[in-house]
C-alpha cells in the first residue's frame, strides 16, 4: 500500500473528513504492520470554529496544527487517552480530522470504536504528533476497493461547550459499520 499524496489533505477540512472514510490507517509498530479502516471522523475547522483547539491560539500544544497539511496532531485528553488527528488545508489554517473509530483489518487487538481505543490499539501516542503522514512506518492509504459507502452526518460529539459549534455536523461515519462509537 501507498500513502495518500500530500495534495489530499491540503484541501477542504469537511471535504478530507468525508474521503478519509474507507481509507486504511497503516503503522509499523515492533516490525508489525497494523491497517485499520477509517469508519468514522470529525472535522474540525480551526480558529473559527470554537470546537477547535486552534480556536485558542497558536500554543505549544497545536503548534502542529498550524503547520503542513497531512501531519499527526496527536494530543490527550483527561490526562490518560491520546486522540489522533490529521492536519489539513494550508500551513497557518490550523485545521484538522479527528480520527474517531477504525475497523481493523490486520494486526490489530483491542477495540477500536472510538479516538483513544483505536490510539491504544495502534500504539499511538504524543511520540508521534508532528508525524508526517506521507512516511513507511505511519501514513494513510486508500482503500482497495472502489465499494461505495453511505455516509452519515451528525454533530460532533463530547463538544458542547462550544455553543452553536457543537451543533453543527461535522461528525461522518459509514452507516451500519459496527465499528462506529456512537449510531
Amino acid at each position: 500500500m501507498k500513502w495518500l499524496p500530500r495534495e489530499f489533505f491540503d484541501r477542504d477540512t469537511t471535504t478530507v473528513a468525508k474521503e478519509l472514510l474507507d481509507k486504511r490507517i497503516v503503522r509499523m509498530v515492533d516490525g508489525i504492520e497494523r491497517i485499520g479502516r477509517i469508519v468514522e471522523t470529525e472535522a474540525y475547522l480551526g480558529a473559527h470554529d470554537l470546537a477547535c483547539h486552534s480556536a485558542r491560539g497558536r500554543t505549544p500544544r497545536t503548534e502542529v496544527m498550524f503547520g503542513p497539511p497531512g501531519h499527526a496532531y496527536v494530543y490527550m485528553i483527561y490526562g490518560m487517552h491520546h486522540c489522533l488527528n490529521v492536519v489539513t488545508e494550508p500551513a497557518g489554517n490550523a485545521a484538522a480530522v479527528l480520527i474517531r473509530a477504525l475497523e481493523p483489518i490486520s494486526n490489530i487487538s483491542g477495540k477500536t470504536s472510538g479516538p483513544a481505543l483505536l490510539c491504544r490499539a495502534l500504539g499511538i501516542d504524543r511520540g508521534v504528533n508532528g508525524h508526517d503522514l506521507l512516511s513507511e512506518d505511519f501514513f494513510i492509504a486508500a482503500s482497495r476497493g472502489a465499494e461505495r459507502v453511505a455516509i452519515v452526518r451528525r454533530p460532533r460529539i463530547g463538544v458542547d461547550y462550544a455553543g452553536a459549534w457543537a451543533r453543527k455536523p461535522l461528525r461522518f461515519y459509514i452507516r451500519g459499520n459496527p465499528f462506529v462509537s456512537k449510531q
